[in-house]
């Protein structure tokens, strides 16, 4: 568990990438959390659900750029007391391509992102590609590149995979970022990379006169089996703030909420509730603002939020909530070619009638295509979302085994 920092977390980076290159390593380096704690992801030694860890920066007055940033409260070089700098929460997203629909889900709360290559593999690997075009359609143009396992090759190999990287980043237009060797394993090189994301991943200017609002990503039932009535505690959910502050006592409203039979269809009704009390930064608060993985505990019937049942969800202040939408609307653009697959696919055009996945930040759904033209389709969602108009969607559609990432859309209102 993350300790309790001198403020709450103030900025989320993402880490992204193809499997098995080392980025829940380079979370537990960094902060000294194992993000990955459920039991399938024990097992099979990969990331399933999106992990949190918080972590403290601190700068040495004594240390030289690039090395004077680091996770400790003295320098381990010259002793002194480090100064506190900010709070940053990292947020280790799955890089299996069977995952991806998680990953999106996850990367449209960063604020900025580190990208995690394999310094012994050729560059790109399958997915390093997916995760970095889901990045520049969502937004993220803060970043920084990880060469990791740095420790493993020699100086040419070292030499040449930079090469592949810098190349690949230019070839594809996704423009120039810093590249930081690095091994994760080791703890080698988290100084630099921490000074690089001082100068590459400002901490956002935040506006706390807004609504609150937050996309919900995890919900849980914490009370253990044999609990007494009057000690049981509500739902809780979790998620990232975007803006706003939410404090204990307030009011919130979620949607799209529940389902409901009505008249023999299925209809999603808004919940409302109120704040019992906030987990942010590692502590219990009065008040939580944007950055890093909020607790918020409800009184709303805790069966609500047993296993991800609220996930996809947003909460905030009643009545500013975006609009919830059961048929989608969207400006579309297909990609050229199907990334993390092997050979050179062709994307192909939409078609009526197919099945395709959505994302809109935390909330994931299916719909069929109702109607296609040249650059708008509309589509019929099993599952109903909420998001504003204007909003960026992921598109995803079932290639082979898995759903690979084919374009995106943006809402078109009402």
């Amino acid at each position: 568990m993350s300790k309790a920092l001198p403020r709450q977390p103030e900025v989320n980076i993402g880490l992204i990438g193809h499997v098995d290159n080392g980025k829940t390593t380079l979370v537990e380096a960094l902060s000294g959390v194992w993000t990955g704690r459920h039991s399938e992801e024990l097992r099979r030694g990969i990331t399933i659900r999106i992990g949190y860890a918080d972590t403290g920066v601190y700068r040495c007055p004594m240390c030289q750029e690039p090395y004077n940033y680091m996770t400790n409260e003295q320098c381990p070089v010259h002793g002194v007391k480090t100064e506190f700098v900010r709070a940053v929460s990292f947020v280790d997203c799955p890089g299996h391509h069977s995952l991806m629909v998680t990953m999106l889900s996850g990367a449209a709360l960063f604020d900025g992102a580190l990208f995690v290559a394999d310094a012994r593999a050729p560059f790109p690997q399958p997915q390093d590609g997916e995760h970095l075009l889901a990045a520049k359609i969502l937004g993220i143009n803060k970043l920084v590149v990880v060469q990791n396992k740095i420790d493993l090759v020699s100086r040419d190999r070292a030499l040449k995979n930079y090469e592949e990287i810098t190349k690949y980043l230019g070839r594809e237009g996704f423009g120039e970022f810093p590249v930081v060797p690095i091994s994760a394993q080791h703890r080698l090189g988290v100084e630099p990379l921490l000074y690089a994301l001082q100068e590459i991943v400002p901490t956002p200017v935040r506006d706390p006169s807004k609504p609150s609002r937050m996309p919900v990503l995890r919900s849980f039932d914490v009370n253990v089996p044999g609990t007494p009535a009057k000690a049981l505690k509500g739902a809780v959910i979790g998620g990232s703030i975007t803006q706003g502050v939410l404090r204990v006592g307030d009011e919130l409203e979620i949607v799209p909420g529940l389902a409901r039979q009505k008249q023999g269809r299925t209809v999603y009704e808004p919940l409302h509730t109120w704040v019992t009390s906030l987990m942010a930064g590692g502590r219990r608060v009065e008040q939580a603002f944007p950055g890093g993985l909020t607790g918020v505990e409800t009184t709303l019937d805790p069966s609500l939020g047993k296993s991800d049942g609220l996930v996809g969800n947003i909460a905030g202040a009643p009545g500013t909530l975006p609009p919830t939408w059961t048929t989608l609307t969207l400006d579309y653009t297909l990609f050229e070619k199907v990334l993390g697959v092997e050979g050179d696919v062709a994307v192909k055009q939409l078609a009526e009638k197919e099945v395709l996945v959505i994302n809109a930040l935390s909330s994931v759904s299916s719909g069929v295509v109702a109607k296609r033209g040249h650059d708008r389709v509309e589509i019929q969602l099993t599952r109903p979302v909420a998001a504003d108009p204007g909003s960026k969607v992921a598109i995803s559609r079932k290639i082979g085994t898995g759903w690979r990432l084919i374009g995106y859309g943006i809402i078109v209102g009402s």
